[in-house]
């Protein structure tokens, strides 16, 4: 018998194996709201969202509620969203003010969180001091378009987190994109079994068929430290460099010019996402504008500069990023610990999932693409809810993730469920994420098979 080549030889970890505590157990998810969601980074809002003095968007993480103000022209402003008095919530949703008012007792607050009325506060006989009264401030930082909040007070910085996640993502400027859809639900599964449905593309062929017949969507994934990172490699799909990897990619097929332009309207049709209409438009152009046999390379160059100039001609200017930055940005990050981007360079798809307060298999399920638009011509949108089973508002690669989160979180209860064995090679993040909050929360790390 021939033995089992090394795989670490190869230049991928051994496999690792880790068990379903962290998906069903009450006891991990009370850890994870103990030691997670306190220190980490979390993204809360698009700058967009508040763009005017007063504007807000309040933030609900486990048992814990912040706002996040435009509190001054160029200052934002993150506090804990609880009445000094008697802990009511001073703000749901999104909104404008020009102070924060408790319904309960009238106590007053201004943008930074600070005081400003007490109803007969001679009551307490001069012994309330602008500290208790004021509301306990969060970290906040900007970066790629997002407010991201941390509510350990002392967390290192926003940028030292991220890395390298920020420095390779920079170049795609992601703060120059704004919302071209959104919509949200509450989901019947842990938050990780929905997260892992999208930072790895192995499942593609078990759950995707009908993508398999347009592209080849084999992937490398990478742990950087925090966070994963995957990506194409289109010269030699086994190869394990990432030197290779292209985001726009030429489909499945001998003639270039009808592959690029399957893969760009299946992707927009049945995702809605990872294109923009340009680049469908450009690709379904190209059997006209090209001859027969025209090679690959020539046909990819072609399309990618047709859509650029076709975007310019409408005020949407790309940024210069080389095929080698390309490369190595690879097509999708995790940011730890639940945030996926899935970026372009004309556009990205977000996730972001979220725990839901009480019950450990339930979260709250969120998608948006955001996208390169002219100015001021982004379209008006706001986060809609669409029930999990709408066919109307999730397009059919979504529902068949979906369903995939609902079989994975039923099975994960059942007593010959041995554990999860990721895929050294292609789900790496998964395995990373899993390292990660064992770090986090001090148990269930994966372990070597």
């Amino acid at each position: 018998m021939n033995k089992p080549a090394d795989i670490r030889t190869q230049g991928w970890p051994a496999p690792e194996c880790f068990g379903a505590e962290a998906y069903i157990s009450r006891d991990y998810a009370r850890a994870e709201a103990d030691r997670l969601w306190p220190k980490v980074w979390q993204h809360a809002c698009r700058l967009e969202e508040i763009p005017a003095v007063g504007d807000f968007v309040a933030y609900d993480i486990m048992d814990d509620t912040i706002l996040i103000v435009r509190s001054g022209p160029d200052e934002i402003s993150a506090f804990y969203n609880v009445c000094a008095h008697r802990g009511r919530r001073l703000a749901d949703g999104c909104g404008s003010v020009q102070e924060f008012r408790c319904s309960y007792h009238a106590w007053k607050y201004n943008l930074k969180g600070e005081c400003t009325r007490v109803l007969d506060s001679d009551d307490w006989q001069g012994r309330l001091s602008g500290d208790r009264l004021n509301l306990p401030r969060v970290q906040v930082d900007t970066w790629g378009g997002w407010v991201w909040i941390n509510m350990d007070p002392d967390a290192g910085p926003l940028r030292e987190y991220l890395e390298p996640a920020a420095s390779l993502l920079d170049p795609f400027e992601l703060d120059r994109m704004r919302y071209r859809w959104r919509l949200w639900c509450h989901f019947d599964c842990n938050w990780k079994v929905a997260l892992e449905a999208f930072i790895e593309a192995y499942h593609v062929e078990g759950t995707h068929p009908q993508l398999m017949s347009v592209g080849d969507f084999t992937m490398w994934s990478r742990a950087k430290g925090l966070h994963g990172h995957n990506g194409f490699d289109e010269r030699d799909p086994g190869k394990q460099t990432e030197e290779a990897n292209t985001i726009n990619r030429p489909g499945k097929g001998e003639d270039a010019r009808l592959s690029i332009a399957a893969l760009q309207r299946e992707t927009w049709d049945t995702v809605n996402a990872r294109t923009t209409w340009t680049l469908v438009d450009a690709a379904l152009r190209l059997k006209d504008e090209l001859p027969e046999g025209t090679p690959t390379p020539e046909v990819m160059a072609h399309w990618l500069k047709s859509a650029r100039e076709q975007d310019a001609a409408r005020g949407v200017v790309w940024p210069d990023v080389s095929p080698a930055h390309q490369a190595k940005a690879g097509s999708s990050w995790h940011v730890f610990p639940n945030m996926t981007i899935a970026h372009s360079i004309t556009n990205a798809l977000i996730y972001r999932v979220r725990p839901d307060r009480q019950e450990p298999e339930r979260c709250i399920f969120e998608a948006a693409v955001i996208e390169r638009f002219p100015e001021g011509g982004e379209p008006e949108t706001e986060w809609e809810y669409a029930d999990p089973s709408d066919v109307e508002k999730w397009r059919p690669v979504l529902l068949q993730d979906f369903d995939n989160m609902i079989q994975v979180q039923r099975g994960m209860r059942s007593r010959g469920y041995r554990g999860c064995i990721p895929s050294p090679k292609q789900e790496q993040t998964v395995a990373n994420l899993h390292r990660n909050l064992a770090r986090y929360v001090g148990r269930g790390g994966p372990e070597p098979l």
